[in-house]
């Protein structure tokens, strides 16, 4: 599958949004998951094969030099009528190939991707929802937060690079919302913000994705501290910090394994 670049926008001074439209869209459906993503495939520069590619098919045939990284992000909105799907990249600079492409590319431009796939819906039965993470989770939070009906209860604190980088959110929930900064004194505080949250009574459903090390304290604290269950969160450390994309998806399923362990020897 793929779409073609139908606009850009600068919503953060990290984040790009691209709207995606075109015939390499007609099959696409988006799932019932807030949190549905699909999996982009980046050609690299000079790659021998045209715009539109099997992702499988060329990296079996070129090998892991020619062919293209692939890189999972959420479906922040699909435009039903438009046939539209917009997807929100965060940018580091020259840093990174998805955000690089998203931060570069201009009208007429392909994406190829595969999915969509998803994994996480607010449960509406719960009392209340707990939304936590850092720029890599927030489509996913934002798109959680539009699905949750009045009269519902979510406390989300996420993190960014400053006051600048905030973006708004919109919820017909009764929302209690806070942002914490990252400084040089402390580049991760979105632990400390969720240890010294109040939490409403009542059965929680979760959401926490970002950065492995601050994800897995978090986690941590949940279910040791806060006495949450496994099965009352979704949780994934999505990055860690100082290791590129690839390094960490070769190491993500020890530290995932590790993270698991921890808690069982506690």
């Amino acid at each position: 599958m793929h779409g073609e670049v139908v606009r850009t926008e600068r919503i953060s001074p990290g984040m790009v949004r691209v709207v995606l439209g075109g015939p390499g869209l007609t099959e696409f459906r988006r799932p019932e998951e807030t949190d549905a993503y699909v999996n982009v495939a980046i050609a690299p520069p000079g790659a021998p094969y045209g715009p539109v590619f099997d992702p499988e098919e060329v990296r079996a045939r070129y090998g892991p030099e020619l062919g293209p990284a692939r890189r999972r992000y959420t479906v922040r909105d699909w435009d039903t009528e438009q046939r539209h799907l917009v997807l929100d990249f965060v940018v580091h600079g020259s840093e990174g190939v998805a955000g690089t492409w998203a931060a570069t590319c201009r009208p007429g431009d392909l994406l190829v991707f595969t999915g969509p796939g998803g994994g996480y819906r607010p449960d509406p039965t719960a009392d209340w929802h707990l939304l936590i993470g850092d720029e890599s989770a927030l489509p996913a939070i934002a798109a959680s937060l539009e699905a949750l009906a009045a009269g519902t209860t979510a406390v989300v604190r996420l993190v960014a690079d400053g006051p600048e980088h905030e973006v708004g959110l919109e919820t017909a929930a009764d929302l209690d919302l806070a942002w914490v900064h990252r400084q040089p004194e402390d580049p991760a505080p979105l632990p400390a913000a969720v240890r010294a949250a109040r939490f409403p009574e009542g059965r929680v459903h979760a959401f926490v994705h970002g950065e492995a090390d601050e994800i897995r304290a978090i986690r941590r604290h949940l279910l040791t501290d806060r006495g949450l269950e496994r099965a009352q969160m979704s949780c994934s450390p999505y990055w860690r910090r100082t290791m590129t994309d690839e390094a960490w998806r070769q190491v993500k399923r020890e530290y995932v394994g590790a993270m698991e362990a921890e808690l069982d020897l506690a």
